[in-house]
């Protein structure tokens, strides 16, 4: 008799359990217009906060987190749980062969680990500089790569809060300690190339490099700066412009310099395009390269060997670096610890047909 109470209170407490289980499933789940009621704010201040965007005020979105926790709404952009098998790749800009070389070394990684990579750049002069990092958080990406980018503190923080990982790949500006990157040694690569001039017996050496706010152009200029200091020629300033490495910007800065009392008889460009921007500017003045002018670059574009005369440059592992920032973003996604936040791809000179001695030089050696 007992034993036939036991069972009937037993049977009588799964049906509860199993009737409360039912009432919960038929329950409607909580939506974004609920709480944002509950929240006293708008929907769309509730999607932003959904969504990672950094325009809301902090006591808000502390408000709104709290309830989306509490009301247990699974939000898309914390999506750690799931892969997309979508990584994105976003270039300051996609006019330069060098953007092609990374793209490269990004989709080897990508086809060895069955991700698709999606391209895109950052839009100039939008009002709203968070713009691209919305349009990431608002679709499933397992990864972003940045490449030659200025990155700001508003962005870094909406990327995060979509639970986003990201990998820079030649920082325009200083990234947080914490934000892994992957760049190449510029300073050692704008020594190497003016020690190579130095070597060839020029003394009024030029340099061209990227825009003033770029690390790598700094870092290449300091390079250029402290081989002029060891082998004890002066720096000039007057011998220094800064462009942008595009064609347009190595023709115009090669022009200034050229038109000098004083032109040099070599120039240093600090991108490839600016190197063969360089030789526009000497034809035009019926300049021959390298018996009146030597000129070299910095990245060893494939086209560089190909022209006329073949570049000396410094070869930059363009997509050994995108291969390089790829795996640290698959160690991201899988949340593995990096060995290292910050590497650092050897740079190396690579000598051609565009640089020879100094035409007084070899006047005087014959």
């Amino acid at each position: 008799m007992r034993q036939q109470e036991d069972g009937t209170a037993r049977r009588q407490q799964g049906g509860t359990a199993r009737r409360r289980d039912a009432e919960r499933l038929l329950e409607p789940r909580t939506t974004l217009a609920a709480i944002a009621a509950e929240a006293g704010v708008s929907l769309p201040t509730v999607s932003k906060v959904v969504n990672g965007r950094p325009d809301v005020a902090p006591s808000t979105r502390a408000r709104v987190e709290q309830l989306l926790d509490q009301h247990q709404y699974a939000r898309s952009g914390l999506r750690r749980h799931r892969r997309s098998g979508l990584v994105d790749l976003v270039f300051n800009g996609l006019d330069s062969p060098w953007a092609v070389e990374i793209l490269r070394g990004v989709e080897e990684w990508g086809a060895q680990h069955e991700t698709a990579v999606s391209v895109s750049s950052v839009r100039h002069g939008d009002a709203r500089p968070a713009s691209w990092t919305s349009a990431l958080a608002s679709h499933d990406t397992d990864g972003v790569i940045l490449v030659t980018t200025t990155l700001t503190d508003t962005q870094l923080h909406q990327l995060r809060s979509a639970g986003i990982p990201l990998v820079v790949i030649d920082p325009a500006n200083t990234p947080p300690q914490d934000c892994p990157s992957v760049g190449a040694t510029n300073w050692a690569g704008g020594l190497a190339a003016t020690d190579h001039l130095l070597g060839l017996g020029h003394r009024r050496i030029a340099a061209i490099t990227g825009p003033i706010d770029y690390l790598c152009s700094l870092a290449r200029l300091d390079g250029y700066r402290s081989a002029l200091e060891r082998a004890g020629v002066r720096f000039d300033r007057g011998l220094v412009r800064y462009g942008d490495f595009q064609h347009e910007g190595g023709f115009a800065r090669a022009v200034e310099l050229l038109n000098l009392p004083e032109p040099p008889t070599a120039i240093f460009a600090g991108s490839d395009q600016q190197a063969f921007g360089v030789y526009e500017a000497a034809r035009q003045r019926g300049l021959r390269i390298p018996e009146d002018l030597s000129v070299i670059g910095f990245d060893e574009l494939p086209v560089a060997r190909w022209a006329s005369p073949p570049l000396t440059t410094v070869r930059q592992p363009l997509a050994e670096m995108g291969s390089a920032a790829a795996q640290m973003l698959g160690e991201l996604i899988e949340d593995h610890p990096l060995r290292s936040t910050r590497v650092e791809l050897s740079t190396d000179l690579i000598v051609r047909e565009s640089t020879a001695a100094p035409a007084t030089i070899v006047e005087s050696s014959q």
